[in-house]
């Protein structure tokens, strides 16, 4: 092994900064804390609307 950075591998890049996702709740407008898989893709919901999110999601 070497400590030689040039022959370490790349690390993948990643976008810089915080995300916010809000609430897929329609009408809904606070921060989604509450993520659940879907897919691929993740769906968020706010305290209020996360059993919502939790049945989008097929998560129980």
């Amino acid at each position: 092994m070497s400590d030689d950075p040039s022959s370490q591998p790349v690390p993948a890049s990643r976008a810089i900064g915080i995300y916010e996702h809000y609430c897929e709740h329609p009408g809904c407008t606070k921060w989604g804390g509450w993520g659940f898989p879907r897919g691929k893709q993740t769906i968020w919901f706010c305290r209020e609307h996360r059993e919502t999110g939790r049945t989008e999601a097929g998560s129980n």
